[in-house]
């Protein structure tokens, strides 16, 4: 079984980017094991708390640990990813000298309701990434853009595209992962 760990740098209610990593779940390819964790329990980031880590760090280093990928989907705030994903991130690489990230699978993707995806997150976040030393999947690229358009009602994912889309990269990403085991 492969366990491929998601983080939704999303807190809003209703969030297109969670309902994306909603909709990766759904596709998972057989044999694949996907799940969110919750990062809205993380406290900032702080290194007074480093000597006793809060019950919500230890599980995000438990969910890291023993995950085979990551998968990041952003949203995209003033051409940067958000600022709730960027402290689970730190805290993943936290305390100093013991990042849990390092050599993690990465892909990255994120929704958005305009036109050009969430191509400045992604940029942004795929520098932090490599300074943490997590092999980043390049291609293909996923920038869900007017994503208000895909999505029915109750939040699953009626593009068709989009799903061919999330296939293509599960299919690539299983690869990668595969290559780059840590």
């Amino acid at each position: 079984m492969t366990n491929i760990l998601i983080l939704s740098g999303s807190m809003r209610k209703g969030s297109y980017n969670t309902k994306l990593a909603q909709a990766f779940i759904s596709q998972a390819p057989e044999g694949v094991t996907a799940k969110i964790f919750d990062i809205a329990n993380l406290p900032f980031v702080n290194e007074d708390l480093e000597t006793n880590l809060p019950q919500s760090v230890l599980d995000l280093h438990q969910a890291i640990n023993e995950a085979n990928g990551v998968i990041f989907i952003t949203p995209e705030y003033n051409r940067s990813y958000s600022p709730m994903l960027k402290n689970a991130i730190d805290w993943g690489s936290r305390p100093d000298g013991q990042n849990a990230w390092e050599g993690m699978p990465a892909a990255v993707a994120g929704a958005t309701l305009y036109n050009l995806g969430t191509f400045g997150a992604q940029q942004h976040l795929r520098q932090v990434l490599m300074y943490l030393d997590m092999p980043t999947l390049q291609q293909p690229e996923f920038y869900l853009e007017k994503a208000a358009e895909k999505f029915s009602s109750s939040g699953i994912l009626t593009d068709d595209h989009t799903k061919e889309k999330i296939d293509e990269l599960w299919s690539r990403f299983m690869v990668w992962a595969s290559k780059n085991k840590r």
